[in-house]
């Protein structure tokens, strides 16, 4: 049996009556009252031979929606895995620190394409780190303490999540600087990230060591997958660009979390219109 999943800042009673219609459903229950920063509602059963009917409805009425086994709590959770830029926090780092620099314009095309699936991330990865070459490294505590912000929900998440064991991996295309400030800021069981060569407190425009991109991520989801001895459906992960994709195809529940046309086409599930800590609600 399964049930699908609204949440949404308000959801009208109407609506819930005309979805729960729509997915045969004869039970409405709201989810973690008072534990989200949104509104929730389960509804059961579900017929997921309705879902794409649902689907047109609550994109129409700007709700996120999940169909998921009826049985599914975080006591069958024990890892959860994040992107950094654009879902764990609200900017794209790269962009910022090329800000500094004056060419924000610049880089920030060359990351969205990227993102998009229409770069390959790698050579991306390097062409916008050159442009950063000269820049003192003092620019990087700027972009922290000034710019970097949570993304909404990620806090209740992760405090939500860590309190019942779930481990807890941050991989990112982004860089060492962020990812090591963001483990202690949030308790993070382990971080993975590209380190910017710095030499006289200037970056010198290139990456020390493999860059991580796509195969990396769902390599490292799978390694610590493995090492926790745990299945595929017992991992989340959250991400939002193109090389993202990988990843969340390995986990149970691969989360687009605000992300790009690419990415809400393949994975199997979205947060468009609620925080992170909506991937909390799939689990009640």
């Amino acid at each position: 049996m399964q049930k699908l999943v609204i949440q949404a800042t308000e959801i009208a009673t109407q609506h819930l009556k005309q979805l729960a219609h729509l997915i045969g459903a004869t039970q409405i229950d709201a989810v973690r009252p008072g534990q989200l920063g949104h509104q929730a509602f389960k509804l059961s059963p579900a017929d997921p031979a309705k879902l794409a009917e649902v689907a047109t409805f609550c994109d129409e009425a700007a709700y996120d929606y999940a169909l998921l086994p009826a049985n599914a709590t975080l006591a069958d959770i024990g890892l959860v895995v994040m992107d950094m830029d654009s879902t764990l926090i609200t900017i794209e780092c790269i962009d910022e620190i090329a800000d500094m620099q004056g060419i924000k314009p610049q880089v920030a095309a060359i990351t969205a394409r990227s993102m998009r699936g229409e770069l390959d991330f790698r050579q991306s990865l390097t062409e916008r780190v050159a442009l950063l070459a000269g820049l003192p490294v003092t620019a990087l505590d700027a972009v922290y303490t000034e710019r970097l912000k949570l993304m909404q929900g990620a806090e209740t998440m992760l405090r939500v999540l860590h309190g019942v064991g779930v481990r807890s991996l941050l991989i990112s295309g982004g860089f060492t600087f962020f990812t090591e400030r963001l483990q202690t800021r949030l308790n993070l069981s382990h971080t993975i990230a590209n380190e910017l060569e710095v030499i006289d407190g200037k970056l010198t425009g290139r990456v020390l060591g493999d860059i991580v991109d796509a195969q990396r991520k769902a390599d490292e989801l799978v390694r610590m997958r493995d090492e926790l001895g745990l299945r595929a459906d017992q991992v989340i992960a959250m991400g939002d660009g193109a090389n993202d994709l990988l990843m969340l195809a390995a986990a149970g529940y691969g989360i687009a979390c605000h992300a790009k046309p690419v990415v809400q086409a393949q994975a199997r599930f979205a947060i468009n219109h609620t925080g992170l800590d909506a991937a909390l609600a799939y689990f009640d």
